[in-house]
């Protein structure tokens, strides 16, 4: 398959790598859209903990299920989804755990035509996203739901200041406060 490659600071390659394969408790996707963060961009100029090269990057994903691991129900297969790529959460549903990571780094990311991640990672593709828009929601749209309604427990009716308004995790904040009641 192909894939992005970032084999060291500033340098990149469209590569051909193997097939990533599921193991245990995972499902291989074939991306059929990504999307970039600027997380992508501080790994790409080496600014990002936990840096390793090559690496595939890209955390936002959408695709088909084409392949299951062991243990994972082959009515997966065919599935349109979207990939979660908050890895290893942990138990408090506050704060991520020690053992948290995001998909793209350290482990190999979407942007490339197939990825392999834990099944419990996906969900159903919403019929009435087009594939763009499935891969764009998943970092950011979380990130801002786990700020605007797990910590800060927005209500109804709420004032809330979104700074930053331009960047993707702002304007997620803006349409689910919007959509929740808020005052935005």
């Amino acid at each position: 398959m192909q894939a992005l490659t970032f084999t060291a600071v500033n340098e990149m390659k469209l590569q051909t790598v193997p097939d990533p394969v599921p193991g245990a408790g995972e499902a291989r996707v074939r991306v059929r859209a990504a999307a970039l963060n600027h997380r992508d961009l501080w790994i790409k100029l080496g600014q990002y903990a936990g840096l390793k090269w090559p690496c595939i990057p890209g955390s936002d994903g959408a695709g088909i299920v084409d392949a299951v691991g062991e243990g994972v129900d082959e009515s997966w297969v065919g599935r349109e989804v979207i990939i979660n790529p908050a890895l290893d959460w942990g138990g408090n549903p506050a704060a991520q755990g020690g053992e948290f990571s995001i998909l793209g780094l350290p482990r190999d990311g979407t942007l490339a035509e197939a990825v392999v991640v834990p099944v419990g990672q996906l969900s159903a593709k919403p019929e009435h996203l087009s594939w763009a828009e499935a891969a764009a929601l998943p970092l950011a749209g979380l990130t801002a739901w786990r700020a605007v309604m797990s910590r800060a427990r927005l209500h109804p009716d709420e004032r809330v200041l979104v700074s930053g308004i331009g960047g993707g995790v702002a304007l997620f904040a803006l349409q689910i406060a919007a959509a929740h009641g808020a005052k935005v």
